[in-house]
């Protein structure tokens, strides 16, 4: 049976809203897993939701806006005052606090810097700069750092007397860097605890330690957290400087959002990301663009097709061919399209890759066609015998029209799948968004005239 109007959160949060009570708001939020709190402000008006993030302190506001997904929490907060939104902005963490502004408007997320204490808004700014899928992209700045010059005792005494500050840090480890401030070592707070106060921490420190540079990409982070346990990693600029921390959960969080912004590429979402509370317009324009694109690239088969029209008269059976050749073969390539851009997420192949791809592709694609065609063409003269479907004047001529027809493009879908992604690479070009259409158009096209052109010459 399902729940009763008033035991659904988002209408218990509208109430509270309506109160303006913002101690028992925040007591309530506590009681919402991630899950449900997202779900629930996703109910809300838009007017609502603003109004429980000022009903709320900065503090409480910055934790609720880090449980949701950026783009959502970005949608928001873009409804806020300036000046109330960067009071929010300064209390978050520094990743949570750039993946926000990044997915905000250029303007929006500007005018909040501006309103944002100084030394916060600088440090945001710098880490804009980095790519969001890198080392840089996704640390954090908070983390304990130390000169090598002091001793187990002063490192210690810090810990203590900066407690409460460090306490949002989840500090398990604190750093050694030198007199140029290079990272020279790693502390464990075990091995400090149980050493003595004396002992200067350059004898205790882990030399050397794995670090990251702050633009490696999200796969050698993966390879790196894999091979060892750790929970964060240092990450330092091209000079040693230690700049920030990445911490595991973050980059598994990284690498989910990446996969789930290039399916909804792949499936035709420009720029990778729409949540139903985003506005009808943006929405709408967004999935026009893909529909209209593929629609122009839809009307060149079109235009092929009816060049060919005495022959698909005379054959009907071409007619209900021609839809399978584009499914079957557009399947095929985009099989290709899908490991090409695996294997440049892990670094396995690169742009200068594409003819070594086409040579691993073709003979696959070339019995691939063969086993399909071969199947196809039978069904179909067995079908026109058995008078399932229409019956096929020349059934072996017939048979191997589509037989090489299926064959000969689907060599062409899976070179092509696998090449385009790499080619559109090398432009600059995002292969999840371009690949998929350009590979369906130009196989398309190809095949229909492959079977087309073959059954003109040989069944007419």
């Amino acid at each position: 049976m399902s729940p009763s109007e008033d035991q659904k959160p988002w209408i218990e949060l509208e109430n509270l809203v309506a109160e303006s009570n913002g101690d028992a708001l925040h007591e309530y939020l506590d009681t919402l897993s991630s899950a449900e709190i997202a779900r629930s402000i996703s109910r809300l008006e838009e007017e609502t939701q603003a109004t429980l993030l000022t009903i709320l302190e900065p503090e409480d506001a910055a934790d609720l806006l880090e449980e949701l997904p950026d783009a959502q929490g970005a949608d928001i907060i873009e409804d806020l005052p300036a000046e109330q939104a960067a009071a929010i902005v300064d209390e978050m963490d520094s990743d949570h606090r750039v993946d926000l502004l990044g997915d905000m408007d250029e303007s929006d997320a500007e005018a909040i810097l501006a309103k944002m204490d100084p030394e916060e808004a600088q440090e945001a700014r710098e880490l804009l700069q980095y790519d969001p899928d890198t080392a840089g992209g996704i640390m954090v700045t908070e983390f304990v750092v130390y000169p090598h010059t002091l001793t187990v005792g002063d490192v210690l005494n810090d810990l203590r007397t900066n407690a409460e500050a460090y306490s949002d840090y989840g500090v398990q480890y604190a750093y050694v860097q030198s007199d140029t401030s290079t990272l020279i070592g790693v502390l464990r707070l075990r091995d400090l605890v149980l050493s003595l106060s004396s002992k200067p921490i350059r004898e205790l420190m882990i030399v050397n330690p794995i670090s990251v540079l702050d633009d490696a990409p999200l796969e050698e982070l993966e390879q790196t957290f894999d091979r060892f346990m750790f929970s964060g990693l240092p990450v330092v600029s091209h000079q040693g400087k230690l700049v920030g921390v990445v911490m595991r959960s973050d980059a598994e969080v990284a690498q989910t959002e990446r996969s789930d912004r290039t399916f909804m590429r792949f499936s035709g979402i420009i720029g990778g990301e729409e949540l139903r509370t985003k506005p009808l317009g943006e929405r709408t324009a967004q999935r026009l663009c893909w529909l209209v694109i593929n629609l122009l690239l839809s009307l060149a088969a079109i235009v092929l097709i009816d060049r060919f029209k005495p022959t698909i008269e005379s054959h009907l059976a071409l007619a209900a061919l021609l839809p399978v050749l584009a499914n079957l073969c557009g399947c095929s390539g985009n099989q290709a399209i899908a490991v090409s851009i695996r294997e440049m997420t892990l670094g396995l192949i690169t742009s200068k890759d594409v003819f070594r791809v086409i040579r691993l592709e073709w003979f696959l694609g070339l019995i691939n066609g063969i086993v399909v065609g071969v199947l196809l063409s039978f069904f179909m003269v067995l079908g026109g015998q058995l008078g399932i479907i229409d019956p096929v004047n020349s059934p072996i001529i017939f048979g191997v029209v589509v037989g090489l027809s299926f064959a000969l493009n689907t060599v062409l879908a899976v070179a092509l799948g696998g090449a385009i992604p790499l080619v559109l690479k090398r432009l600059d070009v995002d292969p999840a968004v371009a690949a998929a259409p350009i590979m369906t158009t130009i196989v398309d096209i190809c095949g229909f005239f492959i079977i087309l052109m073959l059954a003109s010459h040989l069944l007419m």
